[in-house]
């Protein structure tokens, strides 16, 4: 198994622990441990996909980091 698939894997799983992790109950959509998660996880799942030349899936990482992201910036403000 090379780098790049475990990257892809580990990116991978933390979304999914995310979902199921909020799914479950055990996060909030908002709360600032499962938006971390997704954050991360959609980093890494961007660099994944550049590198294996996946452009559809960068954009949808893109997207998902967004949100993340404006999610952690603008809650509690």
């Amino acid at each position: 198994m090379n780098l790049i698939t475990v990257l892809g894997i580990i990116g991978a799983s933390l979304v999914l622990l995310g979902f199921v992790g909020n799914r479950l109950r055990y996060w909030r959509a908002d709360e600032r441990l499962y938006l971390f998660v997704n954050a991360i996880g959609s980093g890494l799942l961007i660099g994944y996909s550049v590198l294996i030349e996946s452009w559809p899936f960068v954009v949808l990482n893109v997207v998902w980091l967004l949100f993340s992201l404006n999610t952690i910036f603008t809650k509690n403000k």
